[in-house]
Formats: C-alpha cells, sequence, structure tokens
C-alpha cells in the first residue's frame, strides 16, 4: 500500500559530501513524521535525524552541524545532505515513514525503506 525508497547512498573520502533521498508513494495524502535512522555494523538501528510536516526537525547529537534533514511534502519526499563524512558514519541509512494517511483518511502504521549503504574511507 505505501512503498518507501531510498537512494543516493555510495562510497566517499572522509571530509566528503552525499545526498540521500527517500520517497513515499502510493494511496497516501500526508505523512507526519519523515526521518532517517543508520545500523552499523553489530550495532542497534539509531535515530540520525527527522522532520515533521510542519518544519520541525531533530538530530542525533553525532550529526548535529554535519547533517540537514529536509522535506518536499507535496511529493512526500525527505533528504539528508551530509557534509563533513566521518568513517563513523558508515552505515546502512534507512528511511522511516510515521503516521502516513491513506487517501480514505486512515492512520497508517509506520513504514520502513530497505536501506542505502553510506562507506566513509579514512
Amino acid at each position: 500500500q505505501v512503498r518507501v525508497v531510498e537512494s543516493g547512498g555510495g562510497l566517499v573520502q572522509a571530509g566528503g559530501s552525499l545526498r540521500l533521498s527517500c520517497a513515499a508513494s502510493g494511496s497516501i495524502i500526508s505523512i507526519i513524521t519523515m526521518g532517517w535512522y543508520r545500523q552499523a555494523p553489530g550495532k542497534q538501528r539509531e535515530l540520525v535525524a527527522t522532520a515533521t510536516s510542519d518544519g520541525s526537525t531533530n538530530y542525533a547529537d553525532s550529526v548535529k552541524g554535519r547533517f540537514t534533514i529536509s522535506r518536499d511534502n507535496a511529493k512526500n519526499t525527505v533528504y539528508l545532505q551530509m557534509n563533513s563524512l566521518k568513517p563513523e558514519d558508515t552505515a546502512v541509512y534507512y528511511c522511516k515513514a510515521q503516521g502516513a494517511r491513506s487517501s480514505l483518511g486512515w492512520y497508517l502504521p509506520d513504514y520502513w525503506g530497505q536501506g542505502t549503504q553510506v562507506t566513509v574511507s579514512a
């Protein structure tokens, strides 16, 4: 019913930049919160940044000042601009759509994308 697809991952040297994109599609008219999470090998999935439909944003302390999240509500799309990347940013980055509302007016469960790999070399 809802599909969440990430793109933009890749390999970059430390200090470099990447921009991730995530688009949610399906019978949805709005999404309250869209966010990025990451999971490094052997570690739990952790929050990176979230953005609500009214413009509020939230960041993990480890990425503040380096990453910027933004949204296009009309396209149900969220972006993550990652600058000054560090090797410890290496992880699979997942997009989450939370509080999606269907075209019939129902609120839907949370949806996750498949993830996109970000690798930062030293």
